[in-house]
This record gives structure tokens, C-alpha cells and sequence, in this order.
């Protein structure tokens, strides 16, 4: 029988949801608190009552891949692996991947000092986004029209204690409809897609920020995208976000590790938990 750790920080819908599906599915389950995790180098992969597979699924990002490496170094699967989870937890490193691998995408420009990402945003032109290279749930993620917010926004982030404050991450603002598209990946399968739609006066289309969703249609073109963004940052279970440019099609913006799937539950007839379980037990037959 497969032994399914879920690790997490908050527990919330989805925790629980594959949680209870395990249990459902006749699996031995168990979550854990990252808070309660402690090991040394000197640990033993004995040491820690885990089981066979973990899903790996801390909100806070560098709490997750810390310990992942730890767990990774005592011999557990980790889903998703260390790898993975950096690049994905890296706004940067993703769009650096998605490049890489000729995925189309927004335009994204990078600046590392107060004085060049004001030059490369004037050079640029407006309207622009600037986001967070760390980061969930669309916080720190702005639209810029002109000169003086981008000015008043570097002299902000300069203040900031944090090193990635004066890490710049700039992107085109996509001509798109008010909606993205959120997909679930697991391995070599698009579990569903579904719309998200902003809500009113606002344009992100976060669903924590208040947006809808509805259930979309998995073209092949849409398919064939989003298996290609999924391996290009390694594979496993994921979130492909991709927005609907009105000339260039579908771009991906996002990737995402610790993938939310709530929202999608709610309008998708498939059944997410189960499918990302049945990945996890695929992966710990090998």
C-alpha cells in the first residue's frame, strides 16, 4: 500500500481534499505541519515517520523548498522535487525556463539597480507590469502608465529591506480579455482548465483576489502549450497560467508549484484530487 505524506503550512481546501480522497481511495495518509519538521544533517531517513510519497504543499516558498532539499537528502520522493520548485517559486527562473524551451510568453524585461529598471521602463514605453520575482496570489504585482508611478514605485521597493526589492521583473501589459486561463498539470496530463475572470475594479484575475471561474475547453493547441511549459520547468504537479493575447494567442505567464485548485474544482467535472493522487502513486511505483 502507498504511503501518501501531505506537508503543509495552512491547511486549506485542497489538504484536505487529497487527504480525504486518499483515505477514499483506500491509501495510508497523513499530513504534517512544516512548523513541526525538524532534521539534522546527521538525521536518518528512518528518523521521521513520513511515508513513501510526500506532497510537498507549504504556502510559504522558501519554508516548501528548504524542506524539500532536506527530505530530497534523506532519500524521500518529493512531489514536486527541489528542482522544480525552485524555478517555480521564481518568477525569473521561470520565464528564464519558458524561453529556454521557445514557450511563448509575455515580453519580460529584468533590471537589477533603481536606475535601470527606471531606463529600461521609460525605454520600454506604458503601460507595463511589474511584479515580485517571489510571490503568490497577485500581491506586489502592479500596472504602470507612466513615468511618474514607475518612479514613485522604484523609490518604494528601494526602501524595502529585502535583496528581491531590487530585483526588477517587468512585463508588457497583454492586450487580453479579462480573464486568463489556469491549468492543472499532472506528469504528462492536463487534468482540467478553467477561465478566471477579475472581479469588479480589479484586474488581476487571482481567484484569492476575488475573481470567478468557468470551466474551458482543453484544445489541442492549448494542450500541446501547456505540457511544453510543464516540462520545460521539470514536470510534476503544476499550474500553467496563460493569457489570451489578441493578436499572438496564448502566452504563458506563469507557473506555478504549490498549484490552488479550489476555484477549478468548483466548475470542473474532473475530479483533481484523485487525478493528482493517481500521479503520486505513478510516481512511487518507480
Amino acid at each position: 500500500m502507498v504511503d501518501i505524506c501531505i506537508i503543509y503550512d495552512k491547511l486549506r481546501f485542497e489538504e484536505k481534499a487529497l487527504y480525504n480522497k486518499a483515505i477514499k481511495k483506500g491509501l495510508k495518509a497523513r499530513t504534517i505541519d512544516a512548523k513541526n519538521i525538524s532534521i539534522c544533517t546527521d538525521s536518518k531517513k528512518t528518523d521521521l515517520q513520513i511515508g513513501d510519497i510526500v506532497l510537498q504543499r507549504s504556502v510559504s516558498h522558501y519554508r516548501g523548498l528548504y524542506i524539500t532539499a532536506c527530505l530530497e537528502f534523506l532519500g524521500f520522493k518529493v512531489i514536486n522535487n527541489y528542482t522544480v520548485s525552485e524555478i517555480c517559486g521564481n518568477k525569473l527562473v521561470t520565464s528564464l525556463q519558458l524561453a529556454k524551451h521557445c514557450i511563448p510568453t509575455p515580453k519580460t524585461c529584468l533590471a537589477f539597480s533603481s536606475e535601470g529598471a527606471k531606463s529600461l521602463m521609460n525605454n520600454t514605453g506604458y503601460p507595463i507590469v511589474i511584479k515580485p520575482v517571489v510571490g503568490s496570489w497577485g500581491r506586489g504585482v502592479f500596472p504602470i502608465r507612466d513615468e511618474e508611478t514607475a518612479n514613485m514605485l522604484v523609490e518604494v521597493r528601494e526602501e524595502n529591506g529585502s535583496a528581491l526589492s531590487r530585483i526588477y521583473y517587468i512585463q508588457e501589459m497583454v492586450d487580453r480579455p479579462s480573464r486568463d486561463l489556469r491549468c492543472i498539470v499532472a506528469g504528462k496530463r492536463v487534468v482540467t482548465a478553467v477561465y478566471r475572470y477579475s472581479a469588479d475594479n480589479e484586474w488581476r484575475t487571482n481567484m484569492a483576489r476575488g475573481g470567478k471561474a468557468e470551466k474551458a475547453t482543453v484544445t489541442h493547441e492549448l494542450e500541446d502549450i501547456v505540457l511544453r511549459a510543464a516540462e520545460s520547468v521539470g514536470g510534476g504537479i503544476l499550474g500553467v497560467d496563460l493569457m489570451e493575447d489578441t493578436k499572438r494567442g496564448l502566452l504563458v505567464h506563469e507557473v506555478n508549484n504549490t498549484v490552488e485548485f479550489k476555484g477549478a474544482q468548483s466548475v470542473s467535472e474532473v475530479d483533481i484530487a484523485d487525478a493528482i493522487l493517481e500521479y503520486a502513486i505513478n510516481v512511487g511505483r518507480k
